[in-house]
C-alpha cells in the first residue's frame, strides 16, 4: 500500500477507478491533462454522485510547462431571489431542500474556460462529444455502485427535504442499491448528450438552460434565467506562499486556499521537521486553529473582503500566528465548521501540463434536490451563507459563498512539480499539510504520505464535535502525547473516509511521473 505508481508519459489519480480510466484514455489519444481532466470530471460527476455533480462548483490550478500558474474559479453566486427577506421565518439556511439550493452551479463553465486555455496554448481541443462520451455511457447504461456511494446513501437523513425525484432516482424501487449493483441516471444522460451536442455553455444559455430554469421554478429554487446567463468562470491569479522548500500555490477567496497556505507557512516558521509524530500533529492542529480564526475574521466573496488576501500570507502575518502557538498546550481557540463531500483529482501529461482540480456539491448528495426534467443534482453550497445582516458571509443575491474547495500545487526548489488535494471541508487544509509535509519535509515515500494515518480537527458531521479525531493506526505513544497536550481525542477506524479521500502527483526532473492514491477511496493512480 506504500508503493507509488510511476510512469513517463501520463499519470492520473482520482477517487474512482472509472474516472481514472476516462482520463487515461484521453491522454493516450494525445489530449492534454486539461482535456483529460474535463473528461474525468464529467465521468466522476456521474459515478460518484454523493460527492459531486454537474450541478456543483469547481476550481482549477494548472501548472503549464512554462509561464505562470493558472487558477480558474468556477463557482456561482446566490440567485436573484435569494434574499434575507425570503428567509424571514428561518434562523439559518437549511442543509437540504430547495432553500439550500440557492447558488448557480459553476463547474461546467469552468470546464469550458479550461478548454479555452487549451486552445490559447496552441492545441486543437477535443470535442465535447469525445470528452463526455464515458459520462454519457455510464449515465445511460449504468455503472457499479461503489462502497463510498452506498455509504453516502446510508448516511442520509431521510426526514430532511429530499425531493421525490431524488428519492426515485437514488433509491430505485424504494430500496437501497447494493454495492456493485448497476445504477442508472437516464435523464442525466440526456442532459449530458445535450451538452455534447450544443456545447458546454448551453448549460447557461440555450434550450438546456431554459429547461434548468423551468425545473427550478417548479421547485421554488431562487435562481432565475438571468442568473445562469450572467454567469462565467473566472481566471484568477493563484495565491502563492514562499516556503523554505519552494513555492506553494492555492486558490484565492472565496476559497479557503489561504488557510492551507497559512498552515504550511506556520509549520515552516516553527521549523517543524516531523521527527516526532506527536509534535508534528500538535503543531499542525494548533496552526489549523490559527487559520480557522483567520477564516472567520476575513474570508468571503473577495468583493466584500476588507483586506487583501495576499496580506494574510505576508511573513509578519505568518510569524504573528506562529507566535500564538503554545508548543506545550492545546488552545481552545479556532473552531471547525464541518465536513464537505467533494472530489479532488490530479493529472499530468507528457506535454508538461500538471493539473490540480476539485469539484463538489458540498454536503453529502448536496441539497438533496434533483431537477425533475434534467436529472441534475443541485449543490447546497449556499448553506455557507448566514442570515445575519451585515456579516461578511451574510446572504445576498449575486454574492458568492465561502468555499472550502482548494486544490493545491507546488514548484519545489529542486525542480519537482507537485499537485495534491483532498475532499473533506475543514479537513482539506489539514490533510494538504499532512501530505506536503510528510513528502517534502519528512522525505516519506509519496504513496505513504497519502496512506499514512491522518487526523481531523473539527466536526465530522453536522453535530458539535469540535475535537481531534485520529485514525486508530496511530501509535499509543503519539496518542498519549497529544492527550498530554490537552487535546480532546476521539478515535476513528482505520482508513476512515472522515479524514478525506486525497491524492498526489509529482513530476520529477528526469521526466518521470509519480502518483499516489488514497486507499480510503474507490480510486487509484494509473499511468502509462
Amino acid at each position: 500500500m506504500d508503493t507509488s505508481t510511476i510512469a513517463s508519459r501520463g499519470m492520473v489519480v482520482t477517487p474512482n477507478h472509472l474516472a481514472t480510466q476516462t482520463a487515461l484514455a484521453i491522454l493516450r489519444e494525445g489530449g492534454t491533462a486539461i482535456e483529460a481532466m474535463v473528461a474525468a470530471a464529467a465521468t466522476i460527476a456521474v459515478v460518484y454522485p454523493h460527492m459531486n455533480s454537474i450541478g456543483g462548483d469547481g476550481f482549477w490550478l494548472i501548472v503549464p510547462p512554462s509561464g505562470e500558474t493558472i487558477a480558474i474559479e468556477a463557482c456561482g453566486p446566490a440567485g436573484s431571489l435569494a434574499t434575507l427577506e425570503s428567509y424571514s421565518n428561518y434562523e439559518k439556511i437549511p442543509f437540504k431542500g430547495s432553500k439550500s439550493a440557492i447558488t448557480v452551479a459553476g463547474t461546467v463553465g469552468g470546464w469550458e474556460e479550461a478548454l479555452k486555455y487549451v486552445t490559447e496554448c496552441g492545441y486543437q481541443r477535443f470535442s465535447s462529444s469525445r470528452l463526455l462520451a464515458d459520462a454519457i455511457y455510464y449515465a445511460e447504461e449504468g455503472f457499479p455502485v461503489s462502497s463510498s456511494h452506498l455509504s453516502g446513501l446510508l448516511d442520509l437523513n431521510f426526514s430532511e427535504n429530499l425531493n421525490k425525484d431524488f428519492m426515485s432516482t437514488y433509491l430505485p424501487n424504494g430500496s437501497f442499491p447494493r454495492e456493485g449493483q448497476k445504477f442508472y441516471q437516464k435523464k442525466l444522460a440526456q442532459t449530458l448528450r445535450s451538452l455534447a451536442l450544443n456545447g458546454l455553455n448551453s448549460f447557461y444559455d440555450g434550450d438546456l438552460a431554459k429547461l434548468i430554469v423551468k425545473d427550478m421554478k417548479s421547485l421554488d429554487i431562487p435562481i432565475v434565467e438571468a442568473d445562469l446567463l450572467n454567469y462565467t468562470a473566472i481566471r484568477r491569479v493563484p495565491l502563492k506562499l514562499t516556503h523554505e522548500q519552494g513555492e506553494i500555490f492555492n486558490l484565492p477567496p472565496p476559497t479557503q486556499g489561504v488557510l492551507s497556505l497559512a498552515i504550511l507557512g506556520i509549520l515552516d516558521q516553527l521549523k517543524i521537521k516531523g521527527d516526532d509524530e506527536g509534535q508534528f500533529i500538535h503543531a499542525t492542529v494548533e496552526a489549523t486553529k490559527q487559520a480557522f480564526i483567520l477564516r472567520d475574521q476575513y474570508l468571503t466573496d473577495p468583493r466584500y473582503m476588507e483586506v487583501d488576501p495576499e496580506s494574510l500570507l505576508k511573513s509578519q502575518a505568518i510569524l504573528d500566528m506562529a507566535n500564538r502557538i503554545n508548543s506545550s498546550q492545546a488552545s481552545c481557540e479556532g473552531m471547525g465548521e464541518g465536513p464537505g463531500d467533494t472530489i479532488w483529482m490530479g493529472i499530468m501529461d507528457s506535454k508538461g501540463f500538471s493539473v490540480s482540480f476539485i469539484q463538489s456539491i458540498y454536503h453529502n448528495f448536496g441539497s438533496g434536490v434533483l431537477l425533475p426534467e434534467t436529472g441534475i443534482l443541485w449543490h447546497n453550497r449556499g448553506v455557507s451563507f448566514n442570515l445575519k445582516k451585515g456579516h461578511i458571509r451574510s446572504l445576498m443575491p449575486g454574492k458568492k459563498p465561502f468555499h472550502t474547495l482548494n486544490p493545491a500545487a507546488a514548484i519545489l526548489k529542486d525542480g519537482r512539480i507537485m499537485v495534491y488535494g483532498t475532499r473533506g471541508g475543514d479537513g482539506q487544509p489539514q490533510t494538504q499539510a499532512a501530505i506536503f509535509h510528510r513528502y517534502v519535509i519528512q522525505k516519506m515515500n509519496l504513496q505513504k504520505s497519502v496512506s499514512a494515518p491522518r487526523w481531523l480537527f473539527g466536526p465530522a458531521t453536522g453535530r458539535d464535535d469540535n475535537n481531534l479525531k485520529l485514525e486508530n493506526r496511530f501509535s499509543n505513544v503519539t496518542i498519549d502525547y497529544l492527550k498530554s497536550k490537552g487535546h480532546q481525542i476521539s478515535m476513528l477506524p482505520p482508513y476512515s473516509e472522515v479524514v478525506g479521500q486525497a491524492g498526489a502527483l509529482v513530476r520529477h526532473t528526469d521526466g518521470l511521473l509519480e502518483g499516489a492514491y488514497d486507499p480510503r477511496s474507490n480510486g487509484n493512480a494509473a499511468g502509462y
